[in-house]
């Protein structure tokens, strides 16, 4: 599923195979964009902003244009050659189509897709906290945000794109377990947000450049996480059975033993 790290990772690919191409055609199969072409215009960056991915298009004589997309859970954007098959999601899901005269894009499952002049794209991202990949990352401005509500669990503070950008699941339940912390925590409990929110950062970023996710410094299958999938499997410090519980609109990963529900 999508993350900060994964978002970027295809930002790059995307990057790869169109930065400064000149399309020769796009099929858009989203209402608001049924009959939008972009036949002309010249991929000038791929962009990530958490679990955005941001298109900037430019044409001699017009206002630079950014093509939104949020790959939220499902969404993911796969390149192929001229005539190669496409066989990166079932066909119904496919959402956008863009072709160079060297290579194609294809965005399957995407959300919110939105083409706006680029100097509007805050209106699309603004609200995000600083992007743990991005040049705006803050630590002390995500912990400031965490802590301005401080009744909420931690977990579904680190999970909320306004505090910090790019956390999901995975690095939640993997953030949590390493700072010894209970997910149901409430912010003005833990005792050094920034720290957390820095071990976040952290993780995401030794990922970056790479498709397997792994917070435990080993790439071997089953190897790759200390909690998060593991339900009911021993913990890799003590032993105790990982347990799973919804949380939110989420679910979470822990360790009884290692995060104790405080007193």
């Amino acid at each position: 599923m999508p993350e900060g790290d994964t978002v970027w990772n295809t930002a790059r690919v995307v990057e790869r195979a169109l930065t400064g191409e000149v399309l020769t055609g796009s099929d858009f199969r989203v209402p608001r964009l049924a009959t939008t072409d972009l036949t002309g215009w010249t991929v000038a960056e791929s962009a990530s902003r958490g679990k955005h991915l941001l298109l900037r298009l430019t044409r001699d004589g017009q206002q630079p244009l950014t093509l939104h997309s949020h790959l939220r859970m499902e969404g993911a954007w796969r390149t192929y050659q001229p005539g190669e098959r496409w066989t990166g999601r079932p066909a119904h899901l496919i959402r956008v189509v863009l072709r160079t005269a060297r290579s194609v894009a294809v965005g399957y499952h995407l959300h919110e897709v939105t083409l706006v002049p680029t100097a509007d794209e805050e209106s699309l991202v603004g609200h995000l906290g600083p992007d743990l990949l991005g040049s705006d990352w803050d630590p002390a401005e995500a912990a400031r945000r965490i802590s301005a509500h401080p009744a909420t669990s931690i977990a579904e503070a680190l999970l909320d794109q306004r505090n910090l950008a790019g956390v999901g699941n995975l690095y939640k339940a993997e953030t949590l377990f390493l700072r010894g912390l209970w997910p149901w925590t409430p912010v003005a409990d833990v005792p050094d947000v920034t720290a957390t929110v820095e071990l976040a950062q952290k993780l995401v970023a030794s990922n970056r450049g790479r498709w397997t996710q792994t917070t435990t410094g080993s790439l071997r299958r089953g190897e790759t996480s200390y909690v998060y999938g593991r339900r009911a499997q021993p913990c890799r410090r003590c032993g105790s059975a990982i347990q799973k519980a919804d949380q939110g609109e989420r679910i979470t990963y822990w360790c009884p033993r290692c995060q104790p529900k405080p007193d």
